[in-house]
């Protein structure tokens, strides 16, 4: 349903790493950046599948931005990424904590979304909660 999707950042160096760091294990990284000159206000990063499948429409293609903004005067988002399994999903929860973000749900199953429902949640450094989540059965 959606081409990508961006939020505002406060730090776009914090955040930029952050989430490189973040959505490695999901094996998501960068994939665009441009500038003030391109986007008429600030820095920007994408983030995406890395090129490598010219069969997949979504590799290179940038589905998630950061971008300098007003965030800390906006209200916090809610983004869930893709993860290919249980096991990214707790990498990258580890790696998310580890880059500095705070716990927010641990992974595990939240069976009341469905039966296979398995996802972990981290604070980001603006305080957007961010989540990995696997539909897969066990």
């Amino acid at each position: 349903m959606l081409d990508h999707l961006g939020i505002d950042v406060g730090d776009i160096a914090r955040s930029t790493e952050f989430y490189l760091k973040a959505l490695a294990p999901l094996g998501y990284g960068i994939v665009m950046e441009v500038g003030a000159a391109e986007t008429g206000h600030g820095a920007a990063v994408g983030f995406g599948v890395p090129d490598g499948n010219p069969e997949d429409f979504q590799s290179g293609k940038p589905s998630f931005w950061i971008g300098v903004g007003a965030a800390a005067s906006s209200a916090p988002v809610h983004v869930a990424f893709l993860a290919p399994s249980r096991d990214a999903v707790h990498a990258f929860y580890h790696a998310a904590l580890a880059a500095g973000g705070k716990d927010n749900g641990l992974p595990g199953l939240r069976p009341h979304y469905h039966a296979n429902y398995y996802a972990a949640f981290v604070l980001d450094p603006d305080g957007n909660n961010i989540e990995a989540v696997c539909h897969a059965a066990a």
